[in-house]
């Protein structure tokens, strides 16, 4: 029966993972990222794989880093004929994509050669794209680069964010490796090589794309805060504090002004100039508060037309 060996970490994995069991693959070992410090009081916290993984009673494997000698050999020495990957979160080394008879496959968010990288989902909505996608590939030692197995794509709705787009492309992911699975096993699969002149890449989110530019417009705005919800989230300034928009939309895509400017408040948005239209905070969060609707923040005087966010 084929040994298979499951990497993965954040919750997106975890039903690729259940697929796998349910199924009757012989999953015979879970690795997983190490247990981290979360939130204020930085509880050690396991991985939602790693929760998983103990649930359904499979033995877990949580390397520190896998270039490292000894955590490398402990991998090896599981013996898979098949590693399955799904955001496991650290580069392979070419011996675990080598060893394995029947390879490494890698569940990745994104319709290749489209997205190659750490932050598909996130780079997807910020560019404003109609539709993405999962894709089954063979993992090299090159980012996302190897030869696709298959493919599905999934539409990215008006007002889907980061969040609503994991839980599909998970769902999605989850259905066709089930699909795809069998011939890989049985060697009936496609190998499609990519088309290296339509690659793009979507890098890991840095600090500086968190910031938003009120001179761009008001959809490419709207795009960059539900392209980072819920996380990172994207921020402006504001009376020198830092203060992050969790929300918006779009209430004229037209009008011009000074960007950054408060041209009104309602009941329940603040109304921003952009470069191109007007954005309406519906869910803010000052510095060293709590995540609040703007309706709450607007009870006191915090903010009038006329003020700059920055």
């Amino acid at each position: 029966m084929t040994k298979i060996v499951f990497m993965g970490t954040p919750a997106f994995s975890v039903p690729i993972l259940r697929m796998l069991v349910e199924e009757g693959y012989n999953v015979i070992s879970v690795v997983t990222q190490p247990d981290r410090p979360v939130g204020r009081k930085k509880v050690l916290t396991p991985t939602p794989v790693k929760e998983e993984a103990l649930r359904l009673g499979l033995p877990v494997y949580q390397p520190q880093k896998l270039k490292n000698p000894e955590e490398l050999q402990a991998v090896l020495d599981l013996e898979a004929d098949l590693v399955v990957t799904a955001a496991f979160g650290q580069i392979l080394p070419s011996e675990i994509l080598e060893t394995p008879k029947l390879g490494a496959i890698n569940v990745h968010a994104s319709l290749l050669p489209a997205y190659r990288g750490g932050a598909p989902i996130h780079q997807a909505i910020i560019d404003g794209q109609k539709e993405t996608g999962v894709t089954i590939m063979y993992m090299v030692d090159r980012l996302d680069a190897g030869d696709i197995i298959s493919q599905t794509a999934v539409p990215i709705e008006k007002h889907d964010h980061t969040g609503s787009m994991f839980d599909k492309l998970s769902a999605a992911g989850t259905e066709l490796l089930k699909e795809t699975l069998p011939s890989i096993i049985d060697g009936t699969n496609e190998r499609i090589p990519q088309d290296e002149s339509l690659v793009t890449f979507a890098r890991n989110i840095s600090r500086e794309q968190e910031r938003i530019d009120w001179n761009r417009s008001a959809e490419e705005i709207y795009n960059q805060v539900r392209g980072l919800h819920p996380w990172p989230v994207a921020y402006t300034s504001f009376k020198q504090d830092n203060m992050k928009i969790w929300w918006s939309e779009i209430a004229d895509e037209s009008k011009k002004g000074t960007p950054g400017k408060v041209v009104r408040l309602t009941e329940d948005a603040i109304h921003v100039q952009t470069g191109k239209g007007i954005l309406a905070i519906t869910e803010l969060q000052p510095a060293g508060k709590k995540r609040m609707s703007a309706k709450d923040y607007l009870t006191g005087p915090k903010i009038q037309a006329g003020d700059l966010f920055e």
